[in-house]
């Protein structure tokens, strides 16, 4: 797998009391960036250890997993079978930017319709997903599952036990469950969810070996990918004061929260906080034309 260096970048903020730095891994490659590459690694390994070539995973019209998953295929030699909710999308003329990309990677796409797509986990479901492809080793939807836990335990190192938070974004909760797992005592690490309901609790707790953790629930914006005008001038400024680009699904709202609680003086006087930047920017192309279509501000890339 790849070996790209990551590093801790200052961000500049008004509240001189506080540092705030953020880890570069959206840096680790241009398509399979920050945590997709953390939860695929172990799992490609297993795959290759039992001599799988299909890799079989799920994802929505706009998935960063499922681009994730292509590009990994096409890198490391394995056939990639995406299973996409929304069986309509089939019959669309044009597919959007991250399913052309899933593509031209050499992703098989099937589509099936959104009743189909909740019974994603059922046993029955799966063997017959076997029994029309040949053997291949499953990734569930967003990558979560021990191994991708064990991948992203690696994303804190030695240098960041000086950090008293340590902030991500959570989407499925693998992410957060490795960085709970490889945090110290002394350490809070705090999860903006981009999903409104509270169900993930019980899915980070399934994998989290520590306490020491708190969701923040109040930066999700109406949900899984609901963004509105304030968010995207957010992420506008941030890039062009930063140079640093975020994405609108998961750390462009977990940035803007971070913000908002520095302001409102969540974090005592002096605390070094150390933010993820998990990538993903891949779904802004998609998220621009649907801002397009509604007439709202882009996100400037």
């Amino acid at each position: 797998m790849f070996n790209t260096p990551i590093y801790n970048q200052n961000i500049s903020i008004k509240n001189k009391s506080i540092s705030l730095k953020i880890k570069r891994e959206d840096l680790i490659h241009p398509f399979i960036s920050g945590n997709k590459y953390r939860k695929l690694k172990f799992n490609l390994k297993e795959a290759k250890t039992l001599n799988s070539k299909f890799l079989l995973t799920f994802g929505g019209a706009f998935s960063n997993h499922i681009a994730a998953v292509a590009s990994a295929g096409k890198e490391y030699d394995f056939s990639t079978i995406g299973v996409i909710r929304g069986e309509e999308l089939e019959f669309k003329k044009d597919l959007n930017s991250t399913l052309e990309f899933a593509k031209a990677c050499g992703m098989h796409l099937k589509f099936i319709s959104r009743e189909d797509y909740r019974n994603k986990t059922n046993s029955d479901f799966i063997e017959k997903l076997k029994n029309e492809f040949d053997n291949f080793y499953l990734i569930p939807e967003g990558g979560t599952n021990d191994l991708a836990v064990k991948g992203c335990e690696e994303i804190l190192q030695l240098q960041d036990e000086t950090f008293d938070y340590i902030c991500c974004a959570v989407g499925t909760g693998g992410t957060i469950s490795g960085i709970i797992n490889a945090s110290k005592k002394h350490q809070k690490i705090l999860g903006f969810p981009a999903l409104k309901n509270n169900f993930i609790q019980e899915d980070i707790r399934k994998f989290a070996a520590q306490d020491n953790w708190q969701l923040i629930t109040d930066y999700h914006f109406g949900g899984y990918g609901k963004i509105k005008p304030e968010l995207i001038t957010f992420i506008n400024r941030f890039n062009k004061n930063q140079n640093i680009l975020l994405d609108p699904i998961y750390t462009g709202k977990m940035m803007f929260g971070i913000f908002d609680l520095i302001e409102k003086k969540f974090f005592p006087k002096n605390s070094k906080i150390l933010t993820i930047h998990t990538g993903g920017l891949q779904g802004i192309t998609g998220m621009n034309e649907m801002l397009q279509r509604k007439k709202l501000p882009l996100i400037e890339i």
